[in-house]
């Protein structure tokens, strides 16, 4: 028997949130360690949630609000060996990568500012996220004028010149 379930995320105004699936107790410090390693001064905070052992919600932080934020949210999300991560003054497309080369990290699930929820699988045996529902469905589709102002939009935040 399995239920499923949404989990509501609580993403904060100028934050952003990170969701992904690693393998490995030292997640929490390599995490850690690459983020704090690609942006200078970054504020953030992940927790990881332990699959096995004493199965304990580990943490690092930089900001002791994101943290409490980070803790709780994994809590909420409860699926074995998943890491939420907040962060803020940058954007995830600078840690990504540092994420993903990762030897312990399986995916992300998703980078975002959005609305988010996480969509959970439940059985006897524990949790699991079987995806997630980032912010809201599209209403149309980008004319002549949305990609002029997309390009320019780019350009103006430095991702393009």
């Amino acid at each position: 028997m399995i239920n499923i379930s949404l989990v509501q995320i609580e993403v904060p105004e100028a934050t952003n949130v990170i969701i992904g699936q690693s393998h490995f107790i030292k997640t929490a410090e390599d995490i850690y360690e690459a983020l704090v390693s690609s942006v200078p001064d970054l504020h953030f905070s992940l927790a990881f949630c332990e699959a096995s052992g004493p199965r304990l919600v580990r943490h690092e932080s930089t900001d002791s609000e994101l943290k409490d934020l980070a803790t709780r949210n994994a809590l909420a999300i409860g699926a074995g060996h998943s890491f939420i991560i907040y962060v803020r003054a940058a954007f995830p497309i600078n840690v990504l990568n540092a994420l993903k080369n990762l030897s312990e990290v399986c995916q992300i699930f998703c980078a975002t500012a959005n609305p988010l929820q996480v969509v959970i699988a439940e059985s006897e045996q524990g949790r699991g996220i079987i995806g997630v529902i980032d912010g809201s469905t599209p209403l149309g589709v980008e004319t002549f004028s949305d990609i002029e102002g997309r390009r320019q939009f780019l350009r103006k935040i430095g991702y393009k010149h």
